[in-house]
């Protein structure tokens, strides 16, 4: 699939996709995987705007604030961040796997979301992108290799049957060169 003379944009989850695990670190204990920074300058040389894609439970807790998540992912180098700060619990509307986020976004940037691609580790970044129409790249760092094997093994196939992964990368290096070729 050749996607780069197309794509708009790149949403990029936070937690196991760029960096840290399966479970939530909060900025200032947050490290980058070793591959994310050269991702982020391979995307940024092909001219694409990288937004941040994220669930931040941990904000409604206040075990963070949303400025903490903003300073830290534009000192990544994110162009724009895209959070949501609720609890599950909460029902909001831009908690993914809802697409709002990301339609907020092409509200924002003039985007067509059918030419956005979005990378992430979770079953709910597919899903949020099949809702949206974007491309999507399962990365199996994370909780991505776990989420995969579910799916391969049809554990919770209903759940991803309209939102297979157009591609699975070992890491978001891998799924930024898949985009860009």
């Amino acid at each position: 699939m050749s996607t780069s003379n197309k794509i708009q944009a790149v949403f990029i989850d936070r937690d196991g996709t760029i960096g840290g695990s399966e479970e939530v670190i909060y900025p200032g204990a947050f490290k980058l995987f070793p591959f994310t920074k050269q991702s982020f300058e391979n995307l940024g040389n092909a001219g694409l705007p990288i937004y941040a894609f994220t669930n931040q439970p941990g904000i409604s807790r206040g075990e963070a604030t949303i400025d903490d998540f903003q300073n830290e992912l534009t000192s990544f180098g994110f162009d724009h961040i895209y959070i949501c700060p609720h609890q599950h619990e909460e029902g909001c509307t831009c908690r993914k796997p809802s697409p709002a986020l990301l339609i907020q976004a092409a509200v924002d940037h003039a985007l067509e979301l059918k030419n956005c691609a979005v990378i992430g580790d979770r079953w709910t970044d597919m899903i949020a992108a099949q809702r949206a129409g974007c491309i999507k790249v399962l990365v199996k760092t994370g909780s991505g290799e776990k989420d995969f094997a579910r799916y391969r093994d049809n554990q919770f196939f209903g759940e991803w049957l309209e939102a297979a992964p157009d591609y699975v990368a070992e890491n978001v290096l891998e799924a930024v060169s898949w985009l860009l070729k």
